[in-house]
């Protein structure tokens, strides 16, 4: 009886072995079965082109002359003779001051002259003859010096008087104030009926900015400066006026740079409190696209042409405060690379250090890739489209 209880038991153990062996087969089989499939990713290989780095700045479109219209005389004002915002050219009239007294100041001023000029002429007149008695010994020396100074005070009188008219001529031709410059006109500040003066500050009337050409004006840090510098010791720049440096434009609501300038003046000096230089470039505005006080971007030439290499900005990963790219190794497995980036543009980025030419990476895809060494399937891309190289908006581009 035990014998057979024994033998019962080993039994059960061996179908149990069984069973558990079948199972743990059919386990592995089915695992064997649904094993994920080689990642697929696009790899492109390495751009290797000449470019020249174009440096970007913010700047403000101001105008080439802003004029403050001040009267030069007092007086309430009788017209206005502009349209507010609306283009006036030199030497129109914007105001009128209340002509009347400075008309009779005139007036007064010619009787006056009018007055002296008879006066002289009297006096000359006796001094001549005075001259001629003297000689005959008629007269004694005493009167005729009398006569000759009367002469010449009289003389000196006239052009007192002469003074004295030309200078009511200039005040009632300043009662009509006019534009200085050709130019767009902004507010009356002033309207009919009110009094302006001169002193002790002159009233402001209106401003008057110049239209044709534009200024923009924007500033460069100090390591922008001392690169720009060294291109010119490099020779890459001219100061000659046919030969300027070539700035690009574009305005808030633009796309790129389509608006064309150069630039004519460097400050003599760097802001010690801000570490930057002021430069201004000048654009041509026949088409009275900009305004001054317009936002303005601007792109200029920042470096020599040279050779760089390029991968598509997608491709690039970051770490921490660290950038790597994945290259496609020995039987198609991802090589983690350390990167150094410089500019970007067009949507590529330049390589400083880690990768070499020849060297394929991983564009699209490798936000997948576990860790490094993990085998792949490649598809090769082209690293951008053909098109982009042409596109000149952004801060590196191919050179011609």
């Amino acid at each position: 009886m035990k014998v057979w209880k024994l033998s019962l038991a080993l039994a059960g153990i061996a179908v149990s072995g069984a069973i558990a062996l079948s199972a743990s087969k059919v386990s592995q089989a089915g695992t064997a079965s649904v094993a994920p499939p080689t990642l697929e990713v696009s790899v492109a290989e390495v751009l290797s082109r000449d470019i020249n780095q174009w440096d970007e700045f913010t700047g403000r479109i101001e105008a080439e002359k802003s004029v403050e219209v001040r009267p030069r005389v007092s007086g309430y004002i009788d017209h206005v003779n502009f349209a507010e915002g609306k283009e006036v050219h030199k030497g129109d009239v914007l105001f009128v001051i209340d002509q009347r007294p400075y008309r009779a100041d005139l007036a007064r001023a010619e009787a006056e002259l009018a007055r002296a000029q008879s006066e002289s002429q009297l006096t000359k007149s006796q001094a001549e003859r005075a001259s001629k008695l003297l000689e005959s010994h008629v007269m004694p020396q005493e009167l005729y010096d009398q006569r000759a100074a009367a002469a010449i005070q009289a003389a000196a009188n006239v052009r007192v008087a002469e003074a004295a008219a030309q200078t009511a001529r200039l005040q009632l031709e300043w009662t009509e104030v006019r534009s200085p410059i050709d130019g767009r006109a902004g507010q009356a500040l002033i309207t009919v009926g009110n009094l302006v003066s001169t002193q002790p500050n002159a009233t402001l009337l209106t401003t008057v900015v110049s239209l044709d050409p534009v200024y923009v004006y924007f500033q460069g840090d100090e390591q922008t400066y001392l690169r720009y510098n060294q291109m010119a010791r490099d020779g890459s720049r001219s100061s000659s006026r046919d030969e300027r440096s070539p700035v690009f434009v574009g305005l808030a609501n633009e796309e790129g740079f389509p608006h064309h300038g150069y630039v004519d003046f460097i400050n003599n000096q760097l802001d010690a409190a801000t570490g930057t230089i002021r430069a201004r470039a000048v654009l041509d505005n026949k088409d009275r696209m900009f305004t001054p006080g317009l936002f303005a971007r601007v792109k200029l030439l920042g470096s020599n042409k040279y050779s760089a290499l390029l991968i598509d900005e997608k491709a690039v990963l970051t770490d921490q405060d660290r950038k790597y790219v994945y290259v496609l190794g020995n039987d198609n497995k991802a090589e983690r690379h350390n990167v150094k980036l410089g500019r970007s543009g067009d949507g590529l980025v330049v390589v400083a250090d880690g990768l070499q030419r020849g060297d394929r990476v991983i564009v699209n895809g490798a936000q997948k890739i576990f860790f490094p060494g993990m085998q792949v399937k490649p598809l090769q891309v082209a690293m951008v489209k053909s098109s982009a190289s042409s596109v000149q908006t952004a801060s590196i581009r191919s050179a011609p």
